[in-house]
Formats: C-alpha cells, structure tokens, sequence
C-alpha cells in the first residue's frame, strides 16, 4: 500500500492523535492485517459483513486506545475472537509478549497465519478456554473485548492474576450494573473514556486490580 493510500494516511493520523509512535515497518503491518480479516471474514465470519468497511477505526484503532494503560511487560487477550485488540498492540508494540486465547479453532487457526505472514515473533495464539489455563501462569496485563461481563472476565481469568496484574475491560457505555456485580477481590482503579479517532460512539475501558 503507498505512502499516500488514504487508508495509510487515516491510519497513520490515527495513531498520531492516539499519542502513539509506531515504526513505519508496524504501520505496514497494521494494514496488512486489516487486508487478511477482511479476506478471511467471508469463510471464517471473523467480523460481521456490516463491520468489514470500518476495521479501521472500529477494530484497530479502537483496539490501540487502550495502549497507554498498559503496564511494561506481557500480554493475555482473553476471548481474543479474531486477534481484539492482542494482534494490534501486539504489532504496534513489538516488545511486549502478547498471548491470544481462544476457545474457537478457526479464529485461532487466522492468528498463526497472520503471525507467519507478519513474521511475529511475540504473539503466542492458543486454541483453548481460558479457564483451563495452568494455575500459576501469571501475565502483567489481561485485556478482553467480547467477554460478556465484567464480572464473568475476571473470573475466567482469576488463576492468571496477582496482586501486580493490571485487567483491563474495554466496553461500550458505562457499564454502570456489570461493575455492582464485581466480586470482593477485584479493585476497580479507573473507568476511563476512551476517544478513539474517527469513531462516533461512546468508548470505555475498565482498569481493575486483584485487591488481595
């Protein structure tokens, strides 16, 4: 894709005004990948068709917003779909160990491919549920975009925490009755609005915390 496709363009003034420096080399990436979910969406039904012309702002973008809340170290995107948001910061941040979980095979099986593609050495996909990850398989950050509650997240993801784990639950609205039925041992630090360039819709991230 040239330098002046309006894609590249939009995706680079994106990434400008979510504060982000990211290599000309991930920028290529971020597009290639946003060309194989499109191809890939009409056999695996990664994204729904009236989503496929918005994975710009609506998945990559939105997935990349939540880069500055992010702790220095690893990565676990429970319930990852097709790679939301793990592949993307995983791409725009090559330091950091991104491991994508996924009960669906198919979604997992589009994650290797675009990991050899993109030759990604620091994603790690995993065709499992998160629940059934080992006990003790602690990661500094657990992200999730589709789980269906706040509530029902941390517990999937409870044996993979401790007391230095940052989750972070991006949602919609403010999830007003999903943060009453949280557990005792979860400490919510922030709810933060997120402005995700381009997108015209209310955006926001949980930041919890183990408080035992």
């Amino acid at each position: 894709m040239s330098n002046d496709h309006p894609e590249r363009i939009k995706l680079e003034s994106g990434l400008a005004r979510l504060g982000l420096d990211v290599t000309p080399g991930s920028i290529d990436d971020l597009l290639t990948y946003m060309v194989l979910l499109k191809e890939w969406s009409g056999t695996y039904n990664l994204v729904a068709p009236r989503e496929r012309d918005f994975l710009l702002t609506r998945h990559v973008l939105d997935s990349l917003s939540i880069a500055p809340w992010l702790k220095p170290g690893c990565l676990l995107d429970a319930g990852t779909g097709a790679g939301l948001p793990g592949l993307p910061l995983a791409i725009a941040m090559p330091d950091m160990e991104v491991t994508l979980i996924d009960s669906a095979g198919k979604k997992i099986r589009f994650i290797r491919h675009v990991g050899r593609a993109l030759k990604l050495a620091n994603i790690h996909p995993l065709h499992q549920r998160v629940e059934d990850l080992a006990e003790g398989l602690t990661f500094t950050n657990i992200t999730s975009r589709a789980f269906a509650s706040l509530k029902e997240f941390v517990e999937a993801v409870r044996p993979c925490v401790d007391k230095t784990t940052r989750l972070l639950a991006m949602k919609g609205a403010y999830p007003d009755q999903e943060l009453e039925e949280l557990p005792g041992w979860i400490n919510v630090e922030s709810v933060q609005q997120l402005t995700v360039p381009y997108l015209h819709a209310e955006r926001h991230v949980v930041i919890m915390s183990a408080s035992n």
